[in-house]
């Protein structure tokens, strides 16, 4: 306890040791050093003069030859025992106090004695103050002012409830949409939040994944290969069948759903985080009416859940109409390069036309005209499937080629055999994937761009205009109010205390 009060830099310390005791290993003295090593607040006073051993004195000790004091050392004589009960009175001690000092210490009776100390003690206070006062003024003044700060921190006692309901809802609200919209006072410069982060969910995020989709991820030549044949039903492939593309290109399109309803996630999670990022600017309103501010994270809440729904239902139809109608007449539904790949199929055919005429001097003549006739068809199988003037037709078996002997036939695998394709449909494959990768990123653009404008339209700018009526609707009720409004015992306690402090503050300061 004692050192507490020695410790304070602006106390003066009073080293009280008895003359009868070794002065050089003064306990007082030496707890004194450990807070005042200058001693420029430290005054010794030896107590018990008229008590020391026959033919000793305190001659040296208060000379200030065996421990220096910067302030002096005072020699003092106490009241004994007996003197308190014979009920001696106070000038009769001082007047046999003088005369002790007197015939033992007549060169230092004057600077030595009670009233000497009091006098001395009394100047040195006032020497200390004025030094002090500047100090303590401009100490007395930073209180104020921060018990005045704190104070208004606290808020006044509430005296209109519903007034101050509306005002907190108000706060609230205001700083929930300027979060979002990018205005707010605080802004924070650690990390990205509010509005800046759906910005970063859906151009960074949201946009990157969708780039990374590969148009032809999890599609092999051979599943191609396979499309191309159950679209053509028992009949054999004489052209690629539109209906090949649309069931494949739908199977890729289906992929983009997934993302898209994750970036919804994402952003109805940041709305979220933004009440949070709103508490930090009304801390102290929180922790003042803790059950307003929890019942408004449960509104909050409760607007974003009823939202999340028919943001999902949007998104999700965004890309049910991708897959209600493939559109092939889209204008940026183009592939120079399949052009190319068909110019290169009919000179292919071209060539193997004038082959097969050419093997028609066969005995066999009759093979050359059922070999052109194939040939025909062959080539016209790309440019008919491009601009979709031909039709299909089934081949008929010849009525004069000879009969085979009937033999029984291997089971239909219900997988088809991994093998090197043919030409020609490796050829179908290349048209079925150019076609497939340049349909699917037109179809990925319109994505990118319409789930982004779907979200911020059902999700982010409907919580943004209707959340501060929300709020009043669901809490601005009569019977609720006082029970929203109670405040926590313990800010309470706290105002109270701050202002009993401001107050003696003020007194202080005069």
């Amino acid at each position: 306890m004692i050192q507490s009060y020695i410790s304070n830099p602006n106390s003066i310390i009073l080293a009280v040791t008895p003359a009868n005791q070794d002065f050089a290993t003064s306990e007082p003295l030496k707890m004194a050093r450990e807070v005042d090593p200058d001693g420029c607040r430290t005054l010794a006073v030896l107590t018990k003069l008229d008590l020391m051993d026959h033919g000793t004195d305190a001659m040296e000790v208060l000379l200030g030859r065996v421990v220096p004091v910067k302030l002096g050392i005072i020699g003092v004589v106490n009241r004994s025992q007996a003197d308190i009960k014979k009920k001696k009175c106070i000038a009769d001690c001082l007047r046999d106090e003088q005369s002790f000092l007197q015939r033992k210490y007549p060169m230092l009776a004057a600077r030595n004695g009670i009233p000497y100390l009091a006098k001395t003690l009394n100047r040195l206070l006032m020497h200390h103050i004025r030094e002090c006062l500047p100090q303590l003024k401009v100490r007395v003044n930073v209180m104020m002012a921060q018990c005045q700060s704190l104070l208004t921190s606290y808020g006044e006692p509430v005296q209109d409830h519903g007034r101050t309901l509306l005002q907190i809802i108000n706060r609230f609200a205001t700083a929930y949409t300027d979060t979002i919209d990018g205005t707010s006072k605080n802004i924070e410069t650690s990390e990205l939040c509010g509005g800046a982060r759906i910005c970063y969910i859906f151009h960074e995020t949201f946009g990157r994944v969708l780039e990374s989709i590969d148009p032809l991820g999890d599609l092999t030549q051979l599943d191609i290969l396979t499309a191309i044949r159950n679209a053509t039903g028992p009949r054999p492939t004489l052209f690629v069948p539109e209906t090949s593309f649309e069931l494949l290109v739908k199977r890729q399109i289906r992929r983009l759903e997934e993302p898209s309803l994750r970036c919804v996630e994402l952003v109805h999670e940041e709305l979220q985080r933004i009440v949070q990022h709103c508490g930090l600017h009304t801390q102290q309103e929180m922790q003042r009416f803790p059950r307003l501010y929890d019942k408004i994270n449960e509104v909050v809440s409760s607007v974003l859940k009823s939202r999340l729904r028919p943001t999902n239902e949007i998104v999700e139809n965004l890309v049910a109409i991708e897959l209600a109608y493939i559109n092939t007449k889209h204008p940026e539904f183009t592939d120079a390069s399949l052009v190319s790949l068909l110019k290169e199929q009919i000179l292919l055919d071209e060539e193997t036309k004038r082959a097969r005429k050419a093997a028609g001097a066969l005995p066999n003549g009759t093979a050359t005209g059922s070999i052109t006739e194939a040939s025909a068809s062959e080539g016209t199988r790309l440019s008919g499937w491009i601009f979709r003037n031909s039709s299909s037709a089934s081949a008929k078996q010849s009525p004069s080629s000879p009969r085979k002997s009937v033999n029984f036939l291997p089971e239909v695998p219900e997988k088809t055999i991994t093998r090197k394709l043919t030409p020609r449909e490796q050829r179908d494959c290349q048209i079925i994937e150019r076609l497939i990768r340049c349909y699917f990123m037109i179809v990925r653009k319109n994505v990118q761009d319409a789930v982004p404008k779907a979200i911020m339209c059902f999700l982010v700018n409907y919580v943004r205009d209707n959340l501060q009526s929300e709020l009043v609707r669901q809490l601005y009720q009569h019977e609720m109010i006082q029970e929203l409004l109670a405040e926590n015992p313990a800010m309470a306690q706290r105002r109270k205390e701050t202002a009993e402090m401001l107050d003696v503050s003020v007194k202080g300061a005069v």
